[in-house]
């Protein structure tokens, strides 16, 4: 087998090799697809297709353990471990070494790997001399390429060890034992500190920052946790989570921290920060981006104006408040709310004051145009993230420890990716940006 075609095996194979950690080039946390490429795809014509099946119809013989796809990746295996082989002796099998003597083939060892079409045995080749190294498969290796990914995909989706050890030896016919799930997850926190540190942006036109509550063992007691997250839209639209913190409970004092860490990490500028109703966070922002216009969540005041409100008169507040955020600018806001505090003010007192309370940091977004305030006047970005991460984390009654928990988050994080990853109508919104802030944001 020549070079090349021992490379299209490996492709064929291994279907996709993991992208290393950083902003939005992310490995899939499903696992490893069998993509066969263009080059490959074109050689198996029909007639092939109909020779591997050679009478196979059903699922489980097809790819099921032991099925015809479990024999294509022994025979791809076998052979290609054989090219390199060759290619590491320098001479083709059957042949004498050049010049009568030196390294030869010195038989096999056999192996069991685990795959995602149940155990493959495979037969390895050796040198006499033992300087052979195959790559395909290394020494010692025991899953096959992408294994390990589908260990960290049903990780990532919250499932136990103990849940993971039986889906594996249910679907994949595979007894994988909980020490070696264990230590493939604990691999992944090499993968956690690079993306941590990674470097950022020099400007994200938005971010949105927010945190949500674990519980975490800590001193043998269980205790509740705040988790850090920040959001940012990158000048192409793209979302990218920036990092994850943990801290006993959320406070704008910590907030000044995560922010700080932005700033060390390249971020010299955000254009607009949207947070939920925590005191103190915009003073917060404003104490490390001076510049950076703070707007407080809309749906969140709005959710807190109903908290107070009987639920069969919460449709007709809702309707009267929301021409207060939609109004063309802040003095026409003004006038709605005291339109609002004219007919509900007398039951409801608190909720004008909320608005009043916050209204420095909800006016901001009324200066922009439709386009731009559908992108910061809430929120939802950042909590449709935590709606994923909270899907992970609601079977886990707590965490063990800090790192266990960033470690499920950060694979949560990753496999929630595809869904939230591009800003809607973000060429739009990003000439108003460009209108609005001018040379702050980068061509």
């Amino acid at each position: 087998m020549s070079r090349k075609a021992k490379t299209e095996s490996n492709e064929l194979i291994a279907g996709g090799a993991r992208s290393g950690p950083g902003g939005r080039a992310q490995r899939p946390a499903g696992g490893a697809s069998l993509e066969v490429p263009d080059a490959v795809r074109d050689r198996l014509s029909d007639e092939v297709i109909d020779e591997l099946l050679a009478g196979a119809r059903t699922e489980e013989e097809i790819v099921g353990p032991g099925g015809v796809l479990a024999q294509l990746t022994k025979r791809l295996v076998e052979r290609a471990m054989s090219a390199e082989l060759t290619e590491h002796l320098g001479y083709e099998p059957h042949q004498e070494p050049p010049g009568g003597a030196g390294n030869t083939r010195n038989g096999s060892t056999a192996k069991t790997l685990a795959t995602e079409h149940g155990p493959v045995d495979v037969r390895t080749p050796r040198d006499r001399q033992g300087t052979f190294e195959p790559q395909i498969v290394r020494k010692g290796q025991r899953r096959f390429e992408g294994f390990d990914d589908k260990i960290l995909a049903l990780y990532s989706r919250g499932l136990s060890t103990r849940d993971i050890e039986a889906h594996l030896a249910e679907i994949y016919g595979v007894k994988v034992g909980r020490d070696l799930i264990s230590r493939v997850t604990d691999a992944v926190m090499d993968d956690v500190r690079e993306w941590q540190q990674r470097p950022l942006d020099d400007v994200y036109p938005v971010v949105f920052l927010d945190a949500l509550v674990l519980k975490i063992r800590e001193g043998g007691t269980v205790q509740r946790r705040a988790c850090y997250l920040a959001l940012g839209v990158t000048v192409d639209g793209e979302r990218d989570v920036l990092g994850i913190w943990f801290q006993e409970t959320e406070g704008a004092k910590f907030w000044m921290q995560v922010l700080n860490n932005l700033k060390q990490r390249g971020v010299n500028d955000i254009l607009l920060c949207c947070v939920d109703g925590l005191k103190g966070f915009p003073e917060a922002i404003e104490a490390i981006y001076p510049q950076t216009v703070v707007q407080t969540c809309i749906v969140h005041l709005i959710r807190h104006s109903l908290r107070y409100v009987p639920r069969r008169e919460r449709e007709q507040v809702a309707r009267d408040l929301k021409p207060i955020y939609t109004a063309g600018d802040a003095d026409a806001a003004q006038a709605a709310l005291e339109a609002f505090d004219d007919r509900w003010g007398a039951r409801f007192p608190v909720i004008t004051q909320a608005w009043l309370n916050a209204w420095e940091y909800v006016t901001p977004f009324l200066a922009f145009p439709p386009e731009l305030r559908r992108v910061v006047y809430t929120t939802n970005a950042i909590e449709a993230l935590n709606r994923q991460l909270r899907k992970a984390i609601k079977t886990k009654g707590h965490f063990p420890n800090e790192e266990a928990a960033r470690k499920l988050i950060y694979l949560a994080i990753v496999n929630a990716v595809p869904a939230w990853t591009r800003t809607r109508n973000w060429t739009t919104a990003l000439l108003a940006f460009k209108i609005h802030f001018g040379d702050r944001l980068p061509e």
